[in-house]
Formats: structure tokens, C-alpha cells, sequence
């Protein structure tokens, strides 16, 4: 069951208190990839609750982090009518899914993937198994919708390439193993009833089965998409620091929700350096909160560093900060109006995630109902 159109898949884990780094970082892409969009093609957008959950969650608050991440993907320009917008916890062939898939996966697969090391630490024993297989989830996530297409960052890369052994292994050991063996059945009782030339011409036929290079497929193989331009927004504090919700200092991000005053004081008193701003990149490599400040500019404007360089090459902070500036209040403003509307009007936000979990369903249960008939299993439709 090959996509013939191109299909992006791609999910959010929702998180409150959203800043510009989270804006320009993530959420901005899928607006790109949406409107990018030709006749055929179509995109797919979660909010990734189960994999939240891998970790510890104060329940009331995951509740609200899931509508604000809804508003403000939908605030940013996520259009529900262009893509396929849902809670992952909504569709329940996900989880379903993922059980499946756990059981084609390999221990020796998962024991390779470097981010349940690094997120577990020191706790490893105390992980939860969750957090070990979310990897086979993800699979689920993308092999459920037939995704020809996974954004990924390059430390997401390993999960994609596990999400395409494990459909290989499927297709391979189960799916055209399940269907040679009842088109065979089905030939041979045809056979059985027929005459001798008759039982020549099955003969081949099943012959041709076996030897077919060029077996079926349930799952389609997704390629990624990796986002190379995705910009790094670090701390207006310390350069070195991502911008972060949980640093202690608001001065050190720019939230959606910000004010056009608090988002001008804040570029106003972020720190940089007295030199002026250089003609090359090369000049900003130990200078990391002007290349911040830089990188913000050139990310907002859609222009390359360079072209940024060259504008303001030669000019103090102190020019350049209002400018800087006034983008961002360009850039924020409009999505903190249409944030505080939705934040509003919660039933608005269930509705729309509702429809597109319906939406969702209809495309993930044709997959979900092939992938338990091709194991032998009974499901109730």
C-alpha cells in the first residue's frame, strides 16, 4: 500500500509557557510545510500526549499544556482545513498500533537508541518502559498515515531509520508472508477442481509468487526531512544557552504572549558585546550573543546571515536593537492576538481537534485493520 502523493507526518510533544525559540525552532516549519503543499499532497500534525507521558506529568497541567499548544499552533497559521490537525490520545489506533509494533521490534534495535540513554541518565532502572519503546511509537505515528515524509532534527534521525526497519521487517516477515500463503491456499483449491492445464497455468502462477522480487507492502518506507535551517534561538541573557521556559530570568526569552513593550525592553537590555557588527560570519564565531541577535533577525526576515551582515555591517547594538525589535513585535504580535482569542473560546480549540482526530481515524484505521489481519488477528470493525 504505497503513497503515491507525498504525505508529511509530524509531531509536537505540548509544553506551556511557548517562547519565540519554540516559534522559530518548530512550530513556524509546519506552517511552511502547509502551505508548501501541492495538489495531492496533504500533511498530517499531532500533538504528541502519549509521548509526553514518558515522562512524569502533573495531569491538570498536561491538560492545559495540550489546548495552549493547540492555540498557538493554530494562532502561528496551522490551517485545520489545509492539514490534518489532532491529539494523539484522541485517535486510538496509535496505541494500538504501537503494541503491534512492539512486537515486531527488536530488543537489540531499541538497545541502540541514544536518546533513552540520554534522558534516563543516571535512573535508568527507575525509567519507565515507556520512555525505553516511545521509538516504536513514533514508528507507529508516522506507519499508521502512510507518511512518505518525517521532518527530523538530526537527533531524531536513529528513530526514523528504526521506524523503517521495523516496517521492513513487517512487510517482509509478516504482511507478504500472510498474503502468499492465502493466495496460494486459494490457487490450490481452484486447482483441485480443475483439469490438468488448468492446474499448469496455477502452477506458475505460484511459482511466480515465490520468486517475486518485488513483494507488497503495508508500510510505506518515510523518508526524512531534515531541517538544517531550523533556527537555534539561544538565551537573550547568555548566548551560549538555549532560549529556555524554565531560566529563572524573563528577560532571557521573548514569550508569544509578551507585550509589544516587554518584547522591545527585552531586546533593548539583552546582552551584547561593545564591538560593531562584522561584515563576515567568520568575525561572529566567538561573539555568541550577536550572532544571536543576528540569528533571530535573519530567521524572522527570511534572509540569509550574510545579507543581514552586509545591511548592518559597522553598526553598534544600540542601532541595531530597535530594528531588531520592531521585527519581532511584527512577527509576535499578530499570533499573541489570535492566541488570546483561542485561549478564550476552549471549545472552539476541543472542536477542531475533535474533527481532526475524526479525520485522522479514518486514515489511520485502514492501516491499523491490515496490519491486525495480516498477524492472524480477529478485530471487531
Amino acid at each position: 500500500m504505497m503513497s503515491k502523493n507525498k504525505r508529511i507526518v509530524s509531531g509536537i510533544q505540548p509544553t506551556g509557557n511557548l517562547h519565540l525559540g519554540n516559534y522559530l525552532g518548530a512550530i513556524r516549519n509546519w506552517v511552511v510545510m502547509q502551505n508548501e503543499m501541492k495538489d495531492g499532497d496533504s500533511c498530517v500534525f499531532f500533538l504528541a500526549d502519549l509521548h509526553a507521558i514518558t515522562m512524569p506529568q502533573a495531569p491538570d497541567e498536561l491538560a492545559e499544556n495540550i489546548r495552549n499548544m493547540a492555540a498557538t499552533l493554530l494562532a502561528s497559521g496551522v490551517n485545520p482545513e489545509r492539514a490534518v490537525f489532532f491529539a494523539q490520545s484522541d485517535v486510538a489506533a496509535h496505541s494500538e498500533m504501537a503494541w503491534l509494533l512492539n512486537c515486531v521490534a527488536r530488543i537489540g534495535w531499541l538497545n541502540r537508541m541514544t536518546q533513552f540513554k540520554e534522558k534516563s541518565g543516571k535512573n535508568r532502572e527507575g525509567a519507565s518502559v515507556g520512555l525505553y519503546t516511545y521509538p516504536v511509537l513514533q514508528a507507529a505515528d508516522v506507519l499508521l498515515y502512510q507518511a512518505t515524509h518525517v521532518p527530523v532534527g538530526e537527533d531524531q534521525k536513529q528513530h526514523l531509520e528504526l521506524a523503517r526497519d521495523i516496517a521492513t521487517k513487517f512487510n517482509n516477515d509478516i504482511f507478504n508472508s500472510r498474503n502468499s500463503d492465502i493466495v496460494e491456499e486459494n490457487l490450490q483449491n481452484i486447482a483441485n477442481k480443475n483439469s490438468h492445464a488448468t492446474k499448469k497455468i496455477i502452477g506458475d502462477i505460484m511459482e511466480g509468487i515465490h520468486s517475486d522480487t518485488e513483494r507488497q507492502a503495508l508500510f510505506t518506507l518515510p523518508e526524512p526531512i531534515i531541517q538544517k535551517t531550523a533556527a537555534r534561538v539561544m538565551s537573550l541573557r547568555n548566548g551560549s544557552s538555549k532560549m529556555s521556559k524554565s531560566d529563572p530570568s524573563d528577560l532571557s526569552r521573548i514569550n508569544l504572549t509578551d507585550s509589544n513593550d516587554d518584547i522591545a525592553q527585552k531586546i533593548r537590555k539583552a546582552k551584547t558585546d561593545p564591538d560593531p557588527i562584522p561584515e563576515n560570519e567568520e568575525s561572529l564565531a566567538d561573539r555568541p550573543e550577536a550572532k544571536n541577535l543576528l540569528g533571530i533577525y535573519s530567521a524572522l526576515k527570511g534572509e540569509v546571515l550574510g545579507d543581514v551582515l552586509q545591511r548592518f555591517a559597522g553598526q553598534g547594538f544600540g542601532q541595531f536593537k530597535p530594528a531588531l525589535a520592531d521585527l519581532v513585535v511584527e512577527s509576535i504580535a499578530p499570533i499573541r492576538d489570535k492566541l488570546s482569542s483561542f485561549k478564550n473560546d476552549p471549545a472552539e480549540i476541543d472542536r477542531i481537534l475533535s474533527q481532526g482526530a475524526e479525520k485522522a481515524a479514518v486514515i489511520a484505521e485502514k492501516t491499523l485493520d491490515k496490519a491486525y489481519r495480516s498477524m492472524g488477528l480477529r478485530r471487531r470493525s
